[in-house]
């Protein structure tokens, strides 16, 4: 998904530079006034030569001579399906290469002709070369098409269709210019429902059956228990016990074991994640204003969308933080004693069951319950899923192969980093500040590692320069080494809060005010400092210069968030901890990992589903977001209570007793359970 994005801004380089395209407007506005009119327009059958066809389908020649016949007799379904059909898009040099023409319309013909033949409608798209259209050299034009909507006889293939079309447009513009027409068969639709395969049909039945046994328990709740005579399963169940547990709001207290800010810490960097990828579904979409979106990339407010890696940083962060204060805590009333297998069972349990049910209902009911001219292939990483789906399952899809779903690769570094912090809770607590000094060099050798790679590979991660291809994002982005170091910072900080937990420190107006300052200079140089640079007409920064900023950033975010937390323990946050730190978060904090799980399936549903061209602006951005947020919210809420919160009761239910005490129920960052009367499990984070 961010490599396609990255091939399109590519493409549309040449289109920001006008003054580049200033000389070619006068050779080309004649050439697209051809372009303007639909094709529905006095359209008769003499313009097509079936003869000309190589085809030997006989029954794709009969159904378009009758489609002609009808146009010829003014027929309603022959006037509908050219009707459907789109036309050339006016504004092309302002970046509009779709007209999705009437695919409901084209898809709705069903025309019984004879006994025998019955004609449907076939929705197809047809990849017109720019370069072609304005008949220019333009280097910048390379590989940029124009999608067209058409619409054919069912019985008729792409080849066929290619065929018929192309002379269709050049019969219908002028004879003498050629048209590089293709039609990719797998863009084609009919109106032919697909059959449900196994695999559907378990994901139907699996999510029916969990649903009803959560109804059942939630009215045998309701209706027959009282609070004092509940019984156990019923409480793990019942949707009415787990709402009352999500969203439960405990007020603030001064108990050095809990940190509240970090609820507000874990919601925003949450938003921010949602927020990036209702802009990254925008600008792919169909929209009639591709230039205004490049333009806006320039802007100020765009670095929140090409920084906003630093939200997946600041998850990292909070992971190491809970990780090491939780598991040091308990392992000092143990005696340093760490159950290691019970630690990877229960993150596992934690995590899998909802990824797993994730990647059945991306791959198999995304097309059920959605569809439209760009939905054809249903969920984006299909191929990926039915391929791969084990690497995601297996927790390193992001070394092995391509992600099923495009976020699991966080999922895939948090578990990796969690399998690896025995080794350094068991050397903290042996070793204490020597095996800190270690971690240290552990940050600073992985630093060097990054700024190495991407010099020695001449590596580029900026939106002008590609973005990154396959290769770049893999090793630079998606790797568990080059974002271990926020992991490993907010690790060491929650030793140091470990260490100095019943500490109260005396911190002057000049340090906290510097402290503030510096912090805050460190967030905003990660997110504006590339700004400049940005501009399209700016001289990309060096080698050098990029490796650098990007190395550099991933151990000052992590920096800054340790004084935000710090400041807000200690009692000198003031509106900040105010905000942060109020129970407002709660709810949405324990809700985060199913939104973080399933708002790019409400995402891609709504943005694929369109029925017309498309205007990208900052506005509407913002009136999808939280359009899409709201639907998220009322699913993730729907499939928590189905899912997520029913394992995870039911696994504390079948623990040992005492497990809920151990470092075993660090719940990963995104993760929430169902707490009832299990506060335990997570002592400084309530």
């Amino acid at each position: 998904m961010v490599n396609g994005i990255a091939i399109l801004l590519l493409c549309g380089l040449g289109l920001i530079h006008a003054s580049q395209l200033t000389e070619e407007l006068h050779l080309v506005h004649h050439r697209l006034s051809r372009f303007k009119q639909p094709l529905s327009q006095d359209i008769n059958h003499e313009i097509i030569d079936t003869r000309a066809s190589s085809t030997s389908d006989t029954q794709c020649l009969a159904d378009i001579k009758e489609l002609f016949a009808g146009l010829k007799t003014g027929s309603y379904w022959a006037l509908k399906m050219l009707d459907s059909w789109g036309s050339f898009p006016s504004g092309l040099l302002y970046g509009t290469f779709y007209d999705l023409g009437n695919f409901d319309e084209c898809l709705n013909i069903n025309q019984e002709i004879s006994s025998s033949q019955t004609i449907k409608g076939k929705y197809c798209f047809m990849a017109v070369p720019l370069r072609d259209v304005l008949d220019t050299g333009i280097e910048s034009l390379e590989g940029m098409q124009i999608k067209i909507a058409t619409c054919f006889p069912a019985s008729c293939s792409a080849t066929q269709v290619e065929t018929f079309a192309g002379q269709l447009y050049q019969n219908k513009v002028n004879s003498s210019m050629s048209f590089n027409i293709s039609i990719d068969e797998d863009g084609c639709q009919t109106s032919d429902p697909v059959p449900w395969d196994g695999l559907t049909i378990f994901t139907v039945v699996i999510l029916s059956v969990l649903t009803l046994i959560v109804v059942s328990s939630t009215l045998y709740d309701y209706f027959l228990c009282t609070t004092q005579q509940k019984p156990a399963l019923i409480k793990i169940i019942s949707a009415r016990a787990n709402s009352r547990a999500l969203f439960r709001l405990e007020v603030s207290s001064s108990n050095s074991n809990v940190i509240d800010c970090l609820h507000g810490i874990r919601c925003m960097s949450l938003i921010w994640v949602v927020f990036l990828h209702e802009h990254l579904y925008s600008l792919i979409s169909p929209n009639i204003n591709f230039t205004y979106a490049l333009a806006w990339l320039e802007k100020p407010s765009s670095s929140f969308f090409v920084h906003g890696y630093f939200s997946v940083d600041t998850f990292l962060f909070i992971g190491g933080l809970l990780v090491s204060l939780t598991a040091l805590r308990t392992m000092e009333k143990t005696n340093g004693k760490l159950n290691i297998p019970r630690m990877y069972v229960n993150r596992i349990i934690r995590i899998l069951p909802v990824l797993a049910m994730a990647i059945l209902i991306y791959v198999k009911l995304m097309p059920v319950v959605s569809g439209g001219p760009l939905f054809k292939s249903g969920f984006h990483g299909k191929e990926e899923c039915v391929n791969g789906w084990y690497w995601d399952l297996l927790f390193i899809q992001n070394y092995a192969t391509k992600t099923c779903l495009d976020q699991s690769w966080y999922l895939a570094v948090d578990m990796q980093l969690y399998i690896l912090s025995p080794l350094l809770l068991i050397g903290l607590y042996k070793w204490g500040k020597k095996a800190a000094w270690a971690i240290v060099g552990i940050v600073v050798l992985l630093s060097g590692c990054l700024f190495a790679t991407q010099m020695v590979n001449n590596y580029s991660m900026s939106i002008k320069n590609g973005g990154g291809d396959d290769e770049a994002n893999s090793k630079l982005y998606l790797a568990t080494h080059t974002h271990a170091a926020p992991w490993l910072i907010g690790f060491l900080f929650g030793y140091f809060l470990h260490l100095n937990r019943d500490r109260k420190f005396q911190i002057s107006w000049l340090v906290l005010w510097s402290g503030w300052i510096i912090s805050l200079a460190m967030f905003f140089t990660s997110i504006f400092a590339t700004y400049p640079s940005g501009k399209w007409s700016a001289p990309p920064l060096s080698t050098l210069e990029e490796s650098l900023y990007y190395t550099l950033t991933r151990v000052g975010w992590p920096l800054a968030m340790c004084w935000v937390v710090f400041v807000c323990i200690q009692g000198y946050g003031g509106l900040a901890n105010s905000f942060l730190s109020t129970p407002l978060w709660q709810p949405l904090s324990r809700l985060s990992y199913s939104v973080f799980i399933w708002h790019m399936f409400v995402q891609e549903i709504n943005s694929r589903n369109v029925r017309t061209s498309t205007y990208f602006s900052s506005y509407t951005v913002m009136l999808n977001f939280w359009s899409d947020f709201g639907i998220s919210l009322i699913m993730s809420y729907a499939l928590y209570l189905i899912i997520e919160a029913p394992i995870g009761g039911l696994h504390s239910l079948w623990s040992p007793s005492g497990s809920s005490k151990s470092p075993a129920a660090v719940r990963p960052v995104l993760t929430s359970v169902v707490e009832h009367k299990r506060n335990g499990d997570e002592p400084e984070h309530r």
